[in-house]
């Protein structure tokens, strides 16, 4: 593995970076579909979330983690394409702040803090954060030669919300990421690619996304066999909203999620589950966020059990 290596200000750790390289490509992406601004909002949010830790940093006597740009990136890509950038901002302080800096730092923090900041501004914005949804540029150069989407475009929905009103949303528009949407999770084939990366280069770990994708696919399946009211088909569900985000880049998130590998099986179809739940029979259109943060907080009691469950194996197998 890496060694994690001091550079000037901040501790850069393989692991985190490689995060970085798999979400490159949304935030390039986002560019196609939603103009250049979105490239303003990601470099703005880093470098609030990165001048935000270094303050703590200089009491607690440690550098900054490279973390925080996994985190200022994930929080960016996961904002609507017209919101202020100054709710951009206090978003991602307030997410590094108590999400993270106030329990010491990198490696102590319990809930995912990229999601801390996505729920206060989502609670504080509300109309900002559900109400100005725009259509992506469609046809090359599509959002290379603008600046963000005109006023004209607007279409006041996401995909989830047509599909669970009755509409009907290409399942090639959801793959290929030619929805309305937040930035960075339109297109579920960069997602997925980038998702691969980091199992593959081990920054993730497989049992999250593939126990959180068989609680999902299972639980949806029975869902919409069952004619439950505005229950999607299992494909165009897996491809709509955020859970694929959430799968690859939040769940695997190594501090805030399950320890144990027992209980990364739990916690990933826990998530899967949950996400399914929400969206089916609550007045929330989509889940990700609520599911990510509810399994935040139950992984302890996970891995707590799981490891009881060995300790009374072993005591009466002697």
């Amino acid at each position: 593995m890496a060694k994690q290596r001091k550079k000037g200000l901040i501790l850069w750790q393989p692991m985190m970076m490689r995060m970085v390289y798999a979400l490159i490509p949304l935030m390039l992406a986002s560019i196609y579909f939603f103009g250049w601004r979105s490239l303003l909002v990601c470099a703005i949010v880093t470098a609030a979330g990165f001048l935000t830790e270094y303050i703590f940093c200089l009491s607690y006597k440690q550098p900054v983690s490279s973390a925080v740009f996994v985190t200022a990136l994930l929080f960016g890509l996961s904002l609507p394409p017209t919101l202020p950038l100054w709710m951009a901002v206090v978003g991602v302080v307030f997410g590094v702040t108590f999400g993270k800096m106030v329990f010491g730092g990198f490696g102590r923090n319990v809930f995912n803090p990229a999601l801390v900041g996505r729920a206060f501004i989502y609670v504080a914005f509300p109309n900002h954060m559900n109400s100005y949804w725009f259509d992506p540029f469609r046809g090359f150069p599509a959002g290379l030669v603008r600046f963000k989407s005109a006023l004209d475009a607007v279409t006041q929905a996401t995909p989830m919300s047509v599909m669970k009103e009755g509409g009907s949303v290409p399942l090639q528009d959801l793959f290929f990421g030619s929805t309305g949407g937040c930035l960075g999770e339109t297109c579920a084939l960069l997602i997925i690619l980038g998702g691969l990366y980091i199992i593959w280069k081990k920054s993730a770990d497989y049992r999250f996304v593939v126990s959180g994708l068989a609680g999902f696919l299972l639980l949806q399946l029975i869902v919409f066999t069952a004619g439950a009211e505005n229950a999607l088909h299992p494909l165009h569900a897996l491809f709509s909203g955020s859970f694929l985000f959430g799968l690859f880049f939040f769940i695997t998130e190594p501090v805030s999620g399950s320890q144990t590998n027992e209980g990364k099986w739990i916690y990933g179809f826990f998530y899967g589950a949950l996400v399914v739940v929400i969206r089916s029979f609550s007045v929330w259109r989509e889940a990700t966020m609520f599911a990510v943060l509810l399994a935040n907080v139950f992984a302890p009691i996970m891995d707590f059990a799981v490891r009881e469950r060995k300790k009374k194996r072993k005591a009466a197998s002697k």
